[in-house]
C-alpha cells in the first residue's frame, strides 16, 4: 500500500496524525482554563484545520489546499511563538513567580512551542520535499 508512495504523500499524513494528537492535547488543556482568553481558541482551531487539510492532501494533493497549507502552517508557527510568551507569562503570574513548582503546575511553556514545530513541518514538507 505505501510502495509508491513520495516521503511528500508520507509525510502529509505524518502530519495529519501528529497535527489531530496536538490538537486533542491542547483542546483539553484549554479547555480545563475554560478558554479564559480568546487567544485559546487559536492553536485549536489551527492544528485541528492543519491536520484535516494535511489528511486531504495526504489522498489527493492539490495546488489550492497546498496554499491553505502554508498559510496554516504560518499560523501555527505564529500561534505557537505568541503561545509560547503567554504561558510563561502565565508562570510568572502564578505566587512566587517563575520557580520550578510554578513551572511545573502552570501551563507548559514547550506545548506552544510544539504547535510552532508542526507548523514548520507542514512548511518544510511543502517548501523542502
Amino acid at each position: 500500500m505505501w510502495a509508491g508512495w513520495p516521503a511528500e504523500r508520507v509525510l502529509y499524513l505524518f502530519l495529519a496524525v501528529v497535527a489531530f494528537a496536538v490538537f486533542v492535547q491542547v483542546a483539553l488543556f484549554h479547555w480545563r482554563q475554560n478558554f479564559r482568553h480568546w487567544s485559546m481558541w487559536t492553536p485549536v482551531v489551527v492544528m485541528l484545520a492543519q491536520s484535516l487539510t494535511a489528511g486531504m492532501l495526504a489522498m489527493r494533493p492539490d495546488p489550492a489546499l497546498i496554499s491553505v497549507f502554508v498559510g496554516l502552517g504560518a499560523a501555527g508557527v505564529a500561534s505557537g511563538l505568541v503561545g509560547t510568551y503567554f504561558h510563561l507569562a502565565g508562570v510568572g503570574e502564578r505566587v512566587d513567580g517563575y520557580t520550578l513548582n510554578n513551572f511545573m503546575v502552570g501551563p507548559p511553556p514547550a506545548l506552544p512551542l510544539l504547535v510552532s514545530a508542526v507548523g514548520a513541518l507542514g512548511l518544510i514538507t511543502v517548501y523542502l520535499l
